[in-house]
């Protein structure tokens, strides 16, 4: 079997590593951008469900929001039913990062799929959503404290 993970690892790090050089300028590091860009997409999010989007753990969500929030991308509001959950909110300044995000997203989109036809690209995107699925399996039930059997 070709080792298909290896390649979307080296694609996924090439894509990261292009935006966090690019994003610097709007002091946004270290894959930032994703976040910023899941809140401005579900505005009212809660911390641990965009943690989940991401798929990253509690903790790395917790540094990436602080950060977020205390240079001024971010607020979070209480939610009105339950005062201990706090809603994510983008602020202006997010709003007006948010269009240039998507812009370099949907520039990366057009180089990684030039040269295949729409068709071709659909099925890239379904299998790849098949990979992640099936993927995510394992990522739930390890993320419970479970190991997995080789």
């Amino acid at each position: 079997m070709k080792e298909i993970l290896r390649e979307i690892g080296m694609i996924a790090r090439s894509l990261d590593s292009i935006s966090n050089i690019e994003f610097k300028k709007y002091d946004l590091t270290k894959g930032q951008y994703l976040y910023l860009v899941r809140i401005c997409e579900n505005p009212g999010i809660i911390q641990e469900k965009l943690a989940d989007m991401i798929k990253v753990d509690r903790t790395t969500a917790a540094r990436a929001i602080q950060k977020l929030e205390m240079n001024g991308f971010i607020e979070k509001r209480d939610d009105q039913y339950n005062k201990k959950i706090k809603k994510l909110f983008p602020t202006e300044k997010g709003k007006t990062v948010y269009p240039f995000i998507q812009r370099e997203n949907d520039y990366s989109n057009r180089v990684a799929l030039s040269g295949f036809s729409e068709d071709e690209a659909e099925m890239i995107f379904n299998l790849l959503q098949r990979v992640r699925k099936n993927v995510e399996k394992d990522w739930e039930f390890v993320k419970k404290g479970n190991q997995r059997n080789y």
